[in-house]
């Protein structure tokens, strides 16, 4: 994406902002979240590195969102997302890479169409003790390294996706379409699954199915399916959370053993005036390797988060990763390490607007 046309997306975005009140409800939001990390087994040789990073707590992001009152309870809704890499200035990925849908919410519940998070990412994040961190989190998808990241999936495009509550139920269903001809199974992608609260206990499954397409040497297509239960007790100060993840990939290549991966996390917090403290363990346990290869990599977590105001935080991040059997961990989901150890410590800010 060219630095011009990004100058246009700001620019009508703040036209829309300021004269579309009229017709509709249009707002330009973002997250903006930069810290410096000092992480040690951090390249090819093994050394430490001293880094400015983009979303240490979250993804930094900026969007569109809006709405169009129609009547009778009706109106139309529509979401524009994209990622920004604050260490750079750069655009993380194309210009709505994050969100691009519209659709319509009722009292029956939501539906959108276009690319969107998934039902599973929905359910999911609110059961993350990190809060679905870029850095120090494995409650979306395990550290970098290794043969697979034992994952879920964030987002899906070509999607069809429902949301919506009963009491206190909620609960959501996301299809994204393979546009293959003639198998409408092939590339297809579904996710399902609800959460209950009631009083300070909240509980959630979750359940998705990303299908490959078919190889014709065997007939078969590779398939990754991923289920989740957590759970979220608060009371007073201080609130626990526990969650799980069961992976497995198939192969549709013919003698390739299944891969196989079960993900565990738990976290407490504590809220004191301003101040934010949380700890978390999360653990990969993996299956299906050799047991020359078998990683189970397990990372310690502990976070401080301080609040300037209701839009701006200050935190302090701190974690260690390792693994069995001298295979390489990492802490971020996102950059492999090169040792069987991973430790970091990140400072940061973030501010919502």
């Amino acid at each position: 994406m060219t630095k011009s046309a990004l100058a246009l997306a700001v620019l009508a975005a703040l036209s829309l902002n300021n004269s579309a009140h009229a017709q509709s409800n249009v707002q330009v939001y973002g997250l903006i979240d930069a810290g410096v990390e000092a992480v040690n087994h951090a390249g090819a040789n093994d050394g430490g590195m001293v880094r400015v990073i983009s979303g240490g707590k979250n993804t930094s992001r900026w969007g569109l969102r809006g709405s169009e009152d129609l009547g009778g309870g009706l109106k139309t809704v529509f979401n524009l997302e994209g990622g920004i890499l604050l260490d750079t200035g750069a655009a993380d990925g194309a210009l709505f890479r994050r969100q691009a849908n519209v659709g319509l919410e009722g009292s029956l519940g939501r539906v959108v169409i276009g690319r969107s998070f998934t039902t599973t990412y929905d359910l999911v994040i609110k059961f993350d003790p990190l809060g679905f961190a870029p850095n120090y989190s494995w409650a979306t998808t395990g550290a970098a390294t290794g043969p697979s990241k034992y994952g879920m999936t964030t987002a899906f495009d070509n999607l069809v996706k429902y949301s919506g509550s009963t009491g206190n139920f909620s609960y959501g269903a996301s299809v994204g379409l393979g546009e293959q001809p003639g198998n409408t199974a092939d590339g297809r992608k579904y996710a399902v699954g609800g959460s209950w609260t009631a009083g300070g206990l909240s509980l959630m499954a979750a359940y998705e199915q990303i299908n490959g397409s078919i190889l014709p040497a065997t007939g078969n297509r590779d398939k990754t399916t991923a289920f989740h239960l957590g759970a979220d007790y608060r009371t007073g100060q201080w609130r626990y959370l526990a969650g799980m993840r069961g992976y497995k990939m198939e192969a549709g290549k013919a003698a390739t053993p299944d891969l196989r991966g079960d993900t565990y996390w738990g976290g407490i917090t504590w809220v004191t005036g301003k101040t934010t403290l949380t700890g978390a363990v999360y653990h990969i346990n993996t299956k299906n390797l050799p047991t020359a290869r078998d990683a189970d990599p397990t990372m310690i977590v502990a976070r401080a988060m301080y609040a300037l105001s209701k839009r701006t935080d200050l935190y302090l991040s701190a974690a260690h990763a390792s693994a069995d059997h001298g295979q390489l961990v990492g802490l971020s989901r996102d950059d492999p390490g090169s040792g069987t150890t991973q430790t970091g410590v990140t400072a940061g800010i973030q501010h919502r607007f």
